[in-house]
């Protein structure tokens, strides 16, 4: 196994909001009670967010989770903390002609910037937040190997790649003398889009079958994004997108129903619970404080083999 892996599923707290749509002061107490709660890994990125921040660059959130360290001594000790590179304008306002991509200079440059927001000497994990085809796939490998090594970054991970591309770097890693990408990010949820049809949101890459079999057989880390769908399971003003409109999420939607009801929990955790039954760590993204103690309370939801048959079924 590679060094640094683990077994056991988290509830990640995704922050890409935080300093953008979510205001620091809320964003503070969320992450207090985060950790309050048993809480341990950040998740956020170099370019959150600037599609919305008035800036049109990156930035906001690492900055917001700098200042909440500062504000809390000992908090470094309780979390880990996981950012990203890629997608960072360079040019405001001017996105994805001007992002960052995986150059080796691009990836030194923005991870320097991520901890000079961040307050912090090294990341626990830096994950290459999308493919970069422009770059010799050797020099990226070679550039976040070089961060492991100077032990600003503790692990390095893949985000939105194709598993192969994944295999070749980890095999150049090898060849290099350098640390591979252990960990995986990909979108992934209970519900599944209409096969073969393109999602509405740039740049995304869905979990597919092939990814958790070579995750698996590589024993490699697996996370999941919009893990909860933007809150469409339990909000009627936020439906599915319509890529989602088929009969198998009408056939998947009951059976959640049925085991919400079953185990006395929320369509959410139960979702939680269906992601970490199978290894794999969900990115739970909030702006309430409730909304990360439910999610957090879905560590003790306990779905069995038969839960498990139902759902393959139905999907």
């Amino acid at each position: 196994m590679d060094n640094n892996t683990t077994t056991e599923p988290h509830i990640i707290l995704g922050t890409m909001d935080f300093g953008t749509r979510v205001a620091p002061d809320d964003a503070f107490t969320i992450l207090d009670s985060f950790v309050a709660g048993g809480g341990v890994w950040l998740d956020t990125a170099n370019c959150y967010s600037f599609w919305v921040d008035p800036s049109g660059v990156g930035g906001a959130s690492e900055r917001v989770i700098g200042a909440w360290l500062r504000a809390r001594p000992g908090a470094r000790d309780r979390v880990r903390i996981a950012t990203k590179v890629r997608q960072n304008p360079l040019v405001p306002h001017s996105w994805p002609q001007s992002a960052e991509g995986l150059s080796a200079r691009a990836v030194r440059t923005g991870f320097e910037e991520s901890l000079a927001r961040l307050g912090v000497d090294h990341v626990d994990l830096l994950w290459a937040h999308a493919e970069d085809r422009t770059v010799p796939l050797e020099e990226t490998v070679g550039a976040f190997g070089e961060l492991v090594a100077k032990g600003a970054a503790l692990r390095v991970g893949a985000a939105n790649h194709a598993a192969w591309r994944v295999e070749r770097a980890r095999s150049l890693a090898r060849e290099q003398g350098v640390e591979p990408w252990t960990a995986l990010q990909l979108r992934h949820s209970l519900v599944q889009p209409r096969p073969r049809t393109p999602l509405a949101e740039d740049g995304h890459r869905l979990l597919a079958d092939e990814d958790l079999d070579f995750a698996r057989s590589e024993r490699l880390t697996v996370w999941s994004y919009s893990s909860l769908m933007w809150g469409s399971y339990v909000r009627t003003d936020k439906p599915l997108p319509q890529t989602y409109d088929h009969p198998g999420t009408t056939r998947v939607l009951a059976v959640l129903d049925d085991a919400a009801g079953e185990l006395s929990a929320t369509r959410n955790q139960v979702v939680l619970a269906w992601l970490t039954r199978q290894g794999i760590d969900p990115i739970v993204g909030v702006s309430r404080v409730e909304q990360i103690e439910e999610a957090l309370a879905a560590r003790r939801v306990r779905l069995g083999d038969e839960h498990m048959a139902r759902f393959a079924e139905a999907r």
